[in-house]
Order: structure tokens, then sequence, then C-alpha cells
């Protein structure tokens, strides 16, 4: 037996037909609806499974449609599913698709969600986000992972090519919110099969999102066009959508007050004034990414940091307040937890460096070091990498003098996203800059990055926050599992948290539609219109 699924905006979203997009009273359409925006480093794969990035995603979101999208406020509304059924137990969840078609005109069916998620869990695609349908609790997907099953075990079967059902291990309240996740999107199987690797590129790629792939030339400019063969294809106003990457962020800027990008990430420190000077362009708002640095406490790792003293004190000795009030200065905030603040339902505990001046942190951090074994004799050396950005680099050159008073060398370490990225996965670094944006709005999407088995570049790991976190997942009440999980990251520090995200931008007020109501910061082009100025 089951019973239809009833958040309200999911049931309001079925009952309505698509309503085109429409300019507000005294607003007139642009003749030429393009939409240009920032992207700080290349996007370095165009493939669902394979993505980790909050800009690929972005892409993704254009290029594909999975069974669920965002509103403006990050509820909940059908992609292609057109309903969803829940079961008493809530094990079984069925979508029925609507007519929706791939970019080359074939129909989107149930079966290439099954193959996409299959492909997302088999070991031999070598996923980074496997772990994501884990974390979905979709049946069998941890052994499958583990190579102890096969991916057609995996919870997922087309009962027909209109009818999805997904099988979970255990009742989970934030299922739904995954499933606008890159990961869960469809792909084309046949495309797949006959490019290989190439399926991705220009003239190969198919999507069955609102856009289509026009050009990609890597770590310059990523293209893409009006697909259509979308279903509401006739509600989408905007024609062209197109990314250019810009590594200097001041530079990005400069390209924006001329008038060639729509939208461009603020500087830190300048955002004050281009508030005061464009108060109708510079926007700061809540975005549910945290920003650490994260200690390499693997085999691999330098010795030091495997002593829970030395990295209490590297945290201690950040002064978080200058970072937030005099480098970036675009409303963030000081972060000690790792679960950003603005969260659904997220309640931080208490946290005693969060009462302590800086003098008192400063001293502590003194007197840890001196415990284990490292001061003016025996200064600390350590090397702290970031990947290419001006901002990064401020903050790295900020840590840095921060953590000199106490003994501590720090060696800085530019280099590009990806080689980043790679050291990261590999463990070959100290401390490594890192930030985590929310897959979804909840706290799971932070501290699940932590568990043994997780993301978790550090390779830290403790027994009871691998319990917490499993409980989690059947609890009643899990703020108070999130709660202990937050007070053992503060205990052990497998990563110094510098400050909780805010979205700092320089938008174009010809283009409309950009959410900013929606922590997760997710935008879908089929929503943007350009006015005429």
């Amino acid at each position: 037996m089951s019973k239809l699924f009833t958040t309200t905006a999911l049931l309001a979203a079925l009952a309505l037909p698509a309503q085109a997009v429409q300019p507000a009273e005294g607003e007139t359409l642009a003749d030429s609806q393009t939409y240009t925006y920032w992207l700080l480093d290349a996007i370095k794969t165009l493939d669902p499974a394979k993505n980790t990035d909050v800009e690929g995603s972005d892409v993704l979101r254009q290029l594909f449609e999975g069974l669920m999208n965002e509103d403006a406020t990050g509820g909940m509304i059908p992609g292609v599913a057109e309903s969803h059924t829940e079961s008493d137990d809530g094990l079984t969840h069925t979508f029925t698709l609507r007519d929706a078609k791939w970019s080359n005109g074939d129909p989107v069916t149930a079966g290439d969600f099954v193959y996409a998620w299959q492909r997302a869990v088999n070991p031999e695609t070598a996923s980074e986000y496997a772990w994501f349908l884990e974390l979905m609790n979709i049946r069998n997907a941890t052994q499958i992972i583990a190579g102890e099953m096969t991916p057609d075990q995996l919870g997922v079967r087309a009962v027909d090519d209109k009818t999805l059902e997904v099988t979970l291990t255990t009742r989970t309240p934030y299922f739904l919110k995954t499933l606008s996740h890159a990961t869960t999107f469809p792909v084309p199987q046949k495309v797949v099969e006959q490019h290989g690797d190439a399926w991705t590129q220009p003239g190969n790629l198919v999507g069955n999102g609102a856009f289509m792939l026009e050009s990609h030339n890597l770590g310059v400019d990523i293209t893409m066009v009006k697909n259509p063969n979308y279903w509401d294809a006739a509600n989408v106003v905007m024609e062209t959508v197109r990314g250019v990457t810009v590594n200097d962020n001041n530079i990005g800027l400069t390209r924006y007050l001329a008038g060639e990008l729509d939208r461009v990430q603020i500087p830190a420190g300048q955002y004050p004034r281009l508030s005061q000077e464009y108060p109708d362009q510079a926007i700061s708002i809540p975005y549910s990414c945290s920003y650490a640095y994260v200690f390499n406490v693997s085999d691999k790792g330098p010795e030091a940091l495997k002593d829970v003293r030395v990295r209490q004190a590297l945290t201690l000795g950040l002064n978080r307040d200058i970072i937030v009030n005099q480098v970036l200065q675009g409303g963030q905030k000081p972060a000690y937890s790792w679960t950003h603040w603005a969260t659904e339902g997220f309640q931080a505990p208490d946290a005693e460096i969060a009462t302590m001046t800086q003098e008192e942190r400063t001293e502590k951090a003194r007197a840890l070091l001196t415990e284990a074994g490292y001061g003016p004799d025996n200064p600390l050396s350590l090397s702290l990498q970031y990947n290419t950005d001006e901002n990064h680099k401020k903050l790295a050159i900020a840590a840095q003098q921060f953590w000199k008073p106490l003994g501590v060398n720090i060696t800085l370490n530019n280099v590009e996203w990806k080689v980043h990225t790679d050291r990261m996965q590999n463990q070959d670094f100290d401390m490594a800059r890192y930030a985590w944006c929310a897959d979804y709005n909840e706290a799971t999407t932070f501290l699940d990055w932590f568990r043994t088995d997780g993301y978790n570049s550090g390779k830290w790991s403790n027994a009871e926050y691998d319990k917490l976190m499993a409980d989690s997942k059947t609890a009643e009440d899990t703020a108070p599992l999130y709660k202990r999980a937050e007070e053992i990251l503060a205990e052990e520090v497998p990563a110094a948290f510098v400050y909780h995200y805010s979205k700092v931008d320089m938008i174009n007020p010809a283009i409309k539609g950009i959410p900013t109501e929606n922590v997760t910061n997710a935008w879908y082009a089929k929503d943007l219109y350009r006015i005429a100025q």
C-alpha cells in the first residue's frame, strides 16, 4: 500500500501547469536573451557520474535534468518526475516520469535513470561521488561500490518506461532533497557506449536539460544553447548561456564592469565599496558552504599533525574575526562548526573557542604546542596548499601570519584546481584549503564528509563519529546526533574550520530570475531572462 508524498510545494507544483517566465510590470524582454557568467576554474568534466565541483554542477544542471529540481527558495519541485509515491514503511519510492526527450529526440525513460545510477556505483566508472548513492541509502549501493555485488543489484528498477522504483535500506527523510543532485541525473546509454570517454565532447553530448552543449574550450569558456526538445522549451526564454573562465577574480570584476560578464564573485574586501557604488548589483546572501584547512592525518601526512594538540593549536591560532571582518568583508561568519549555520534544522553546539578572545586562544595554542614538543628551539614547519585564486591566496597569507608568532613556519603552495584536488584525493599534502558546499539542505551533506569512508581527504577516522552518522540515518530525532558529531569534530580537529560562506556577487540588473533565497545557490538558466535597459 502506498501513500502520496505530501510535501505541499510538490503537490502544488504538480497541480499547476507550467508557467512561462513573465517579465514583471514595467519590464520588457531584451531582444538578445543571453547570460554570461564568471568561472574561476576549468570545468573538469561534463559527466554527471564524475563531477565533483560546484561549477561543474551548475553546468550539468542546464544540460541534464533529474527527477527533481529546486525552486527559488530551495524547495523540491518536479523535474523529469511528474508524480511520486512512497510506501508506508518509507523504503519504496515510485516515480512516474513525464513525457520528456533527450536532445536527440529519443524519449527519456526509467531505464536511463537505472543505467545512470548503476553506472555511478560501478567501481569501473571510478566515480568520486559514488558514495552519494550510499548516502541516499539505496539498497546494495555500499556492497556494489565495495565490489561485493554487481551494479545490476542496486535498488533501482524500471517497472516500465515511465515508472521508476527505488528501494532504500532505511527510511530517509532527506531522500527527495538528493534528487536534484548531478550524480542522480540520467545519462543516455547508447551515447556513452558509442563514444566512451568522449561522450561529453561537443557534438557527442546528448542531454535532457533545457540547454545543449554548443562548445567547450577547456579553461577558456563553455557555451550552451536552448534545447528545442526539452519538455518545457516553450516556457524557456533564455537562448544562450556562457561560462567564461577567469582565474584572477579582480580581472573578472573588471570584465564585469566593462559589460562582458553578467555575474561575477566580488573579490575579498571589496563588497563594502561596491555595495555603496552599485547597490542594485552587489549582493551578499547566506550560501551553504564552509571553508576549512584540512589536516592530512593519513600515513602520508606529517607526523606533527597526528598529534591532536598540534591540530587544536592551529585552529586556535586562526583569527577568524580578522578574516571575515577585514579580509573578506562580505557578510561571511566565523566558523566553529563544519555545518553551515543556515542549514535547515541545524543547531550548532556551544563551542568553547567561540567564547574566547583571540588573545586567550593564542595563549592556549602556545601551551598546546609546547606540550607537543614544539617551540622556538624546535619550530613546527608545514606546507599549506591552496588552489589558484586571489581570495585563497589572501587567506593563506593571513593564516601564515597568524601561525608565525606561535613558532609555526608555513610554506605556501599554490597549484591549479585539478592538481589541488588530485593531490588531496591522493593525500599528497600537509594542510590544504578546501570548501564544502551543500549537495542538499540538511546537515548530513556536511557531516558525512568526515565519515571514515566519506570524502574525507585528510583520512581522519573516529568510530563514535561513524556510529553517530550511521544512527542518524534511522533516528527519529537527528539533532542530538548531529550536535555530538560536531562536538567530536571540535575535539579532534580533523580540519581548522575558518568561515561560513555568503554568496557575494555582482549581478547585472538586466538578468532576472537568479534565486537569492536558496542557501545551496542552485540556479537554472531555464528560469532566467534578460530585460531591455
